[in-house]
């Protein structure tokens, strides 16, 4: 068993230490936090960071701090999440020592079948499912809010809007992420420059709103101020759920979305999925959330395929993390959707007498990776036929924000509208979500149904993987996550394993290259020298190896050190990572 400490970014320079650790059980930790009085919140744009961090110290907790920081992102960011999208919190309470998940992840219409994307006999293509009716599922965002404040919230639920409502009224300056985005000749020519809504507001005049214009959104203020006052309610039923479901049903490819689905929403609150890695645990998000599984396949296989082989070396722990990528990728497109439409084997999947048998199944560098079958080796019952294969492409519209409060609370929330901008269709101050394309499309493969395919109230697989890191005393360690579709895995797991096992700081764990190991080829970002000899030192093992010069991340993450909070946030997007002290 190796522990890696990372000496230099640049040269990707390793000490190796012998390690003798062992696996804890969950700790309680002690009745004061050791950083008390210090709070920190990294997200992806400094006005999200600044309204959290002022929650915070009119007395709220992580989650009013997450509820505010979100609504000001739906505002200045609504190409990666808003309020017409949804999401998973993952909370942790120090006072009850609890690690619980709220699931805002939207819901598909009653009336969806498994054809839903079958459109006059054709499988819609990606494109046109995007932008059509539907794609465009339940928002969960703001049901999600008042769920993890009912349980958790410290401050008054209507004060956690007032920052972003106040930015709606004055306006936000456009940040050069977003204007960028707009400036895109995809956007430009296409549905959100066309439709009425979406044209008046990011294409005033005709013209893209660009770096340093300020731009105010009355509608979104009067929304929030609504929900606000009368909380969820106010979103699910009247006028906004109506509103929702007439953009739905507009255009020439309509969707089935109802009144009656919007007010049927449900947040799910459930235990998080955790497991162990050395001295710590890893606590992530359950199905249909990927988390919970993908997290910990990944870093136990890790750990079992580095400790069988001899190699001390740079280039064997990378492409140890490489392979633990592929069969953890493989294992997850293959098992993981909604829990309650299809049986998900997470306890098997995350066996350690599983996890031996794959890390140990001869899989080796330019293999194409397959999934594995955790019924055949723990129970003698072959399952992995049950379902068809499965691989949709990845997805860029989501954010992640992590917290940890004064009192040692924490929250790691991903949330989205699933692709840039979402289905491209506006109502009432916000973007709809596309989220149903994260179904697999079509919804059988091989002559099998395929385990994500599309489903009435059926929640689709998602990528997000939300993640708190508890060290042997039972405290918050690491708070993580990640923006970026599929890849979301990739790079979530390259923080883990950079600050867990390779020593490196947090900062040094989100500007690293991202390696996503998602089937045979390994796409490694080669955007500087690192990332160039990460590139050579797997093709010299013998991967397939695909050159990218950037990655879609958004990594923003805490590590809780002896004595300091250290943030880090992605040099790839606008992020921050900010500290206050009582």
């Amino acid at each position: 068993m190796r522990h890696i400490r990372l000496a230099g970014i640049a040269a990707f320079a390793l000490l190796i230490a012998a390690s003798g650790c062992t696996i804890p059980p969950a700790a309680t930790p002690t009745s004061e936090w050791k950083l008390s009085g210090r709070a920190m919140i990294s997200a992806a744009d400094k006005r999200a960071v600044e309204a959290g961090l002022a929650a915070i110290k009119a007395g709220g907790s992580a989650v009013d701090a997450a509820i505010a920081a979100h609504a000001v992102l739906g505002l200045v960011e609504p190409q990666s999440s808003g309020i017409g999208g949804g999401g998973y919190m993952v909370v942790y309470d120090r006072k009850s020592n609890t690690t619980t998940v709220f699931d805002g992840r939207e819901t598909a219409p009653a009336a969806a079948t498994a054809d839903y994307f079958t459109v006059n006999g054709q499988n819609l293509g990606f494109g046109p499912a995007v932008t059509s009716g539907r794609s465009i599922g339940v928002p969960g965002a703001v049901a999600l809010y008042k769920a993890a404040h009912d349980k958790y919230g410290k401050q008054p639920w209507a004060a956690n809007f007032d920052a972003a409502i106040k930015l709606a009224d004055e306006g936000f300056i456009v940040s050069p992420r977003l204007a960028g985005a707009l400036g895109s000749s995809y956007y430009k020519n296409g549905p959100l420059a066309k439709n009425p809504e979406t044209s008046a507001y990011f294409f005033p005049s005709g013209k893209a709103l660009a770096a340093g214009d300020r731009r105010t959104n009355p509608e979104y203020a009067a929304t929030l101020r609504a929900v606000a006052k009368d909380g969820p309610a106010v979103f699910y039923s009247g006028q906004i759920a109506q509103d929702i479901v007439a953009a739905v049903h507009s255009g020439e490819i309509q969707g089935a979305l109802s009144v009656k689905d919007i007010a049927d929403y449900k947040v799910l609150e459930k235990p998080a999925v955790c497991g162990p890695f050395r001295n710590y645990r890893i606590c992530s998000a359950p199905p249909s959330s990927s988390g919970g599984v993908a997290m910990n396949l990944i870093m136990s296989l890790y750990d079992k395929i580095a400790a069988a082989t001899p190699e001390e070396t740079p280039a064997a722990n990378l492409r140890d993390f490489v392979l633990a990528q592929q069969l953890g990728y493989a294992d997850r497109d293959h098992y993981v959707a909604d829990p309650d439409a299809v049986s998900v084997p997470v306890a098997d999947l995350l066996n350690p007498t599983y996890i031996s048998a794959r890390a140990a199944s001869g899989f080796k560098p330019g293999d194409a990776p397959k999934p594995g079958d955790p019924g055949a080796v723990l129970h003698g019952k072959p399952i992995v036929d049950m379902w068809g294969g499965d691989a949709n492409a990845a997805q860029s519209g989501t954010t992640h924000l992590s917290f940890i409060d004064y009192e040692g609370n924490a929250v790691s929330f991903t949330a989205t509208v699933e692709s840039g901008f979402g289905s491209q269709r506006w109502t009432n101050g916000f973007l709809l979500n596309n989220q149903l394309t994260d179904f697999t499309r079509p919804p059988t493969l091989g002559g099998k149904p395929v385990a994500n395919a599309p489903g009435p109230g059926k929640r689709p697989r998602s990528s997000m993987s939300p993640t708190i890191v508890f060290d042997q005393a039972g405290d918050p360690f690491m708070i993580t996550g990640s923006p970026g579709g599929n890849s979301i895995i990739g790079y979530v797991s390259k923080t883990l394993v950079a600050v867990l096992d390779w020593g490196a700081t947090a900062q040094q764990a989100s500007s690293l290259p991202n390696v996503v190991a998602r089937g045979p080829v390994v796409s490694v970002e080669t955007a500087d020298e690192t990332g160039k000899q990460w590139s050579k030192f797997l093709s010299d093992a013998g991967f397939r190896i695909r050159e990218v010069a950037g990655e879609n991340s958004g990594l923003n993450l805490i590590v809780v050190r002896p004595d300091r909070l250290e943030g880090g946030a992605d040099p790839r997007r606008e992020g921050v990572a900010l500290e206050i002290v009582r």
